[in-house]
């Protein structure tokens, strides 16, 4: 919670408020009293709440008019008076009607003209008075807008680049859904940061994509980056169902009525085969990573089976790659908010992150550590650089153990084979239950105790050799940290949070828009083993151009499964397993058939990103004593000694 302060009389505070905002609106800044953090100086009360329709330029539904989105405005009235030109906040979303955002699900609500008098979560409340405006964008095809949603698409991505495009002076805009009065952005400089979770995160990354200028940032959270990795891995469907059915669920009913035409396209280009279409390429961020120009504050749950981990790692890295100012958090989490996990600390780090980004403030966040990585239930570390400097991939190879499916994972190339048949079902968890005991539905190959900590940070990738009994076949791979922890209870309704009554406010509220919130807490669960990666291919799409094919019975067949990125410190005494399965329940479909797999461990692998590479493996599972010597060699985000620790002021490590 924010700090408190000791009581003040009214007449005090409100003199002080006066003083506060009349020296914000008519004094200069002095040049040796640069600001380094907005203040709550404009009123939220007498706000200017206005609703714009965006012309995209598309007609998605066929009506013979291009299609206008509906942009709703949340800004403060005295910039608009004084002529100084306001940066702006903006979450497009598909949900503002038919779902609500955050924790309570809130809608968007409107008074007798149309105005907006709620806007969803803390955006308006916190940010307007300290000089933001905030814009909600419904996208295409939802609540008031027109056209068609397609899912990551042409017409969902243009939803929200005209309304870029439009606050730079480069778009049309009216002030009503049919009407031709002309509606201008006047009043913003047009530096723009977009932000959301899930489908909005996406619809940031798309945007991004793009190159629009005037995006100087983006904040998304738990985001899909590529589309085809929503719905399929490798080929493997994942459970859930089509774009179509995603459209349709989202779409108003108006639209639900014109837009048949996008649905049948929908259909037709993502069959649930597995294959790439161009379909799944024109929904692929990454590809386009080249083009982004906004810096990128990113941030996952590590346990979100709902937009998976595989969404972080290509993204994180094609940013990087073409030189993209990065900032990461990494939370224990399934598909949760920040600001239902680390609400003062959230609050607190994106006010400073826009402040830095949209208002230029030089407040330090661009020097503080890259990534904030919650390594126990509330515990949470830091990394200069993400994954580590020092982090290097280690090839660990399976081998025979005395029983049918238990074996050992280690250095050594292995020999001999290792069978399983696909139990459909069966699931990680209960796999990794029984990791030591021989079953016939996975192979298991598990380290001795460690003997020190080790760290893995970044994506892995397991290379399987098998023989399949069947035409179809499927396999999934799983890195598991096995010994007792207690951790967030992601498999929970909450993914690893529960609601309380009580309520904080962050920011200024009206009769219609409060902002107070329910408070959380972390549910945690005792587990005897962590599943810390995961990766499911279908063995048909062994020759990695996007297309599936049936296998011969009999024939041997290698693939790479792609592991999920990930950060986590398997302790000393736990162990490290890698298990190689069939259909992970739960997670992807089962195949056609029902096949029986033999693995040929001499060409079998797993390449694990850790902390110090090979050497750091070897210590960890020989007991061999070393000292890292490595600058920022660090285990657990606490650089090791000699080492200077970075914080994050106020953060817990």
């Amino acid at each position: 919670m924010p700090k408190r302060t000791r009581p003040t009389t009214w007449r005090t505070l409100a003199a002080a408020a006066t003083a506060a905002l009349t020296a914000t609106l008519l004094t200069p800044v002095a040049a040796d009293a640069a600001p380094r953090e907005s203040r709550p100086v404009h009123s939220y009360d007498n706000a200017i709440r206005e609703a714009v329709w965006v012309d995209t330029g598309l007609d998605e539904d066929e009506n013979g008019g291009t299609d206008r989105v509906a942009v709703d405005i949340v800004r403060p009235r005295e910039p608009a008076q004084g002529g100084r030109k306001v940066p702006v906040i903006m979450d497009a979303s598909p949900y503002y009607s038919c779902c609500g955002r955050g924790n309570e699900s809130q809608r968007k609500t409107y008074d007798a003209n149309g105005d907006v008098v709620r806007m969803p979560l803390f955006y308006d409340n916190y940010f307007v008075p300290r000089g933001y405006a905030v814009v909600g964008v419904d996208l295409a095809g939802t609540s008031r807008s027109d056209g068609c949603v397609d899912v990551g698409g042409r017409s969902d991505i243009r939803s929200a680049k005209a309304v870029v495009d439009w606050l730079n002076g480069r778009g049309t805009a009216y002030t009503s859904r049919t009407g031709t009065e002309r509606a201008r952005a006047d009043w913003t400089n047009g530096r723009t940061g977009m932000i959301g979770k899930s489908w909005d995160g996406t619809i940031a990354n798309g945007v991004a994509a793009t190159g629009v200028e005037g995006l100087e940032t983006i904040v998304p959270i738990a985001a899909i980056s590529s589309w085809y990795d929503y719905y399929f891995s490798q080929g493997a469907p994942l459970y859930d169902s089509g774009p179509d059915w995603l459209s349709q669920y989202v779409e108003s009913p108006e639209a639900r009525a014109r837009c048949g035409a996008v649905q049948r396209e929908l259909v037709a280009g993502a069959p649930r085969t597995g294959d790439r279409t161009p379909l799944w390429t024109a929904r692929d961020y990454v590809r386009a990573a080249e083009k982004v120009r906004a810096s990128v504050f990113l941030v996952h749950g590590m346990q979100d089976l709902n937009v998976r981990m595989q969404h972080v790692g290509p993204w994180w890295d094609a940013l990087a790659a073409h030189g993209v100012k990065r900032k990461i958090w990494l939370s224990q989490t399934g598909h949760v908010d920040p600001f239902d996990f680390r609400r003062a600390e959230w609050v607190d780090t994106l006010h400073r992150w826009f402040d830095h980004e949209l208002l230029g403030y030089d407040n330090g966040i661009d020097r503080e550590p890259v990534a904030d990585i919650e390594r126990r239930p509330d515990q949470w570390v830091t990394s200069a650089t993400w994954p580590p400097r020092g982090t290097h991939t280690a090839t660990l190879r399976p081998h025979l153990g005395d029983e049918a499916g238990v074996g050992t994972l280690g250095l050594r190339r292995g020999k001999g084979t290792e069978s399983f048949t696909d139990d459909p079902r069966l699931s990680e968890t209960d796999w990794a239950a029984r990791v030591d005991t021989p079953t016939p539905g996975k192979a298991g190959f598990v380290t001795g105790p460690l003997t020190r900590g080790l760290r893995l940070s970044g994506a892995s990738e397991v290379t399987v050799t098998a023989t399949p009994s069947t035409p179809t076949a499927h396999l999934s791979a799983v890195l598991v940290d096995l010994g007792p922890d207690t951790i967030r209870d992601y498999a929970d309704d909450g993914e690893g949070i529960g609601t309380l009554p009580e309520r904080t406010c962050w920011g200024a509220s009206t009769e219609g828009d409060s902002s107070c919130f329910k408070e959380t807490r972390a549910t945690t669960t005792d587990v005897e083993h962590t599943v810390v990666s995961r990766g499911w291919a279908d063995l048909g799409n062994h020759a990695g151009d996007g297309k599936g094919e049936p296998l011969v019975p009999g024939k041997r067949y290698t693939i790479t499964l792609d592991l999920a990125a990930t950060d986590h410190v398997v302790p000393e005494g736990h162990r490290l397993a890698l298990i190689v399965a069939g259909t992970d329940r739960g997670l992807i479909d089962p195949p056609a058939d029902t096949p029986t797999l033999t693995l040929d461990l001499a060409r079998t692998s797993a390449r694990v990103p850790f902390v110090g590479g090979t050497a750091a493996f070897a210590r960890a599972t020989a007991g061999a004593h070393a000292t890292a010597t490595a600058p920022d060699a660090v285990l657990d985000g606490v650089s090791r000694p000699g080492v200077t620790a970075h914080r994050v002021p106020g953060v817990a490590r």
